[in-house]
């Protein structure tokens, strides 16, 4: 428990910097502390910045594409802190 803390701290302290979201139609490619937070089943190839500097992945369904939060395996959205 107090692993899964630490690593939460330290994603978000080595993420923190000022947010750009990433621009239209394009993916990035995430950095191995995120991505040792993200729960199982969601396509982390498909990732974006958004606006409120939280990642967002692109969820494929049979009806529709739609982007839609990455989260952590308790179910916290995942996102950077910017720096004022």
């Amino acid at each position: 428990m107090n692993s899964k803390i630490w690593l939460a701290i330290a994603a978000t302290s080595i993420l923190s910097g000022c947010v750009t979201p990433t621009p239209v139609g394009e993916t990035e490619a995430l950095p191995p502390e995120v991505l040792a937070l993200v729960a199982p089943g969601q396509d982390t190839s498909t990732v974006r910045l958004q606006d409120d500097g939280c990642y967002w992945y692109l969820h494929n369904n049979v009806v529709e594409s739609v982007y839609i939060p990455l989260l952590t395996r308790d179910q916290r959205m995942i996102c950077v802190v910017a720096q004022r």
